[in-house]
């Protein structure tokens, strides 16, 4: 079935959000559970924000070929070209498992963190993939359709900002709606969009893995070229290593002393500081 990147869109613009239903396929799935399966159990959150009862495997993106494939998924770069720059990258590559008796998440938005005045465009997009069904009661994400056009003057009446301690205000909770769907799917909203994930009330653990895209020109959440070693990085996919910033942002933002970046994943590089080069063009 062909994949309506218009409607998507559409969608996106007007809600803030969208749904790919049948993202994954149930072989692909397996492949997710059995590549998450070593990690899990390794990082407990840390804060509200994380979720004490919360796992997270960060840098999900280097953690095995099916999280590369998914990451650079054809329908979400289609999606990706409506809303952002040519040269967008990868900001956020992360798993996440909320298990039972964990409490909502602090109500927020992907791209706060960016000190421009609303409303704006998105600076970032962002998706979320359900390994485990997303339902009301375990822990699935939850919206408030139509948030990503406010303003700042109306958030500021409604909403507190970022505060991982602060109770929500309660006329923002009645507008949240959960987002409820199979294993499979996948969420798609704009940076700009108020969300939270929710409480899960239920007996069992609710696995996701969320991927987020940022303008070229933004500082990303994750630093992959710490996170991602130079030699898995070099054995990626050129739109991946694209994705991860080993590109140039016209005119000649993520130069390496007046070099390309992708010459720093060559067999043999010396780094020109070390070398004590005036540069390595």
């Amino acid at each position: 079935m062909r994949f309506d990147v218009d409607a998507h869109e559409q969608a996106l613009r007007r809600d803030g959000y969208c749904i790919i239903p049948d993202f994954l396929d149930a072989e692909t799935l397996r492949a997710v559970r059995e590549g998450l399966a070593p990690f899990l159990g390794s990082h407990q959150g840390r804060n509200n924000f994380e979720g004490y009862r919360t796992e997270r495997v960060y840098t999900l993106v280097a953690r095995g070929a099916v999280f590369e494939r998914i990451t650079e998924d054809a329908r979400i770069m289609a999606i990706c070209e409506r809303f952002l720059m040519p040269g967008f990258l990868l900001t956020a590559s992360q798993a996440i498992c909320i298990h039972p008796g964990e409490t909502p998440q602090p109500i927020h938005s992907d791209d706060s963190f960016y000190p421009v005045p609303r409303p704006r465009p998105a600076i970032s997009l962002s998706t979320i993939v359900a390994v485990d069904a997303f339902t009301a009661g375990n822990g699935g994400t939850e919206i408030i359709r139509g948030s990503h056009d406010w303003s700042d003057a109306v958030i500021a009446g409604s909403y507190d900002g970022f505060d991982a301690d602060a109770p929500p205000k309660e006329e923002l909770v009645r507008q949240l709606r959960a987002t409820e769907m199979p294993a499979g799917a996948c969420v798609v909203f704009l940076g700009t969009l108020l969300h939270r994930g929710g409480a899960n009330r239920s007996t069992a653990p609710r696995l996701a893995f969320s991927n987020q895209y940022c303008e070229p020109w933004a500082r990303t959440q994750e630093n992959y070229f710490l996170g991602v070693p130079p030699e898995r990085a070099a054995a990626m996919s050129p739109r991946l290593q694209d994705l991860l910033g080993y590109n140039i942002h016209p005119p000649f933002m993520g130069h390496v002393t007046a070099s390309h970046p992708m010459k720093t994943l060559r067999p043999g590089y010396v780094n020109a500081v070390r070398a004590g080069r005036a540069d390595d063009a």
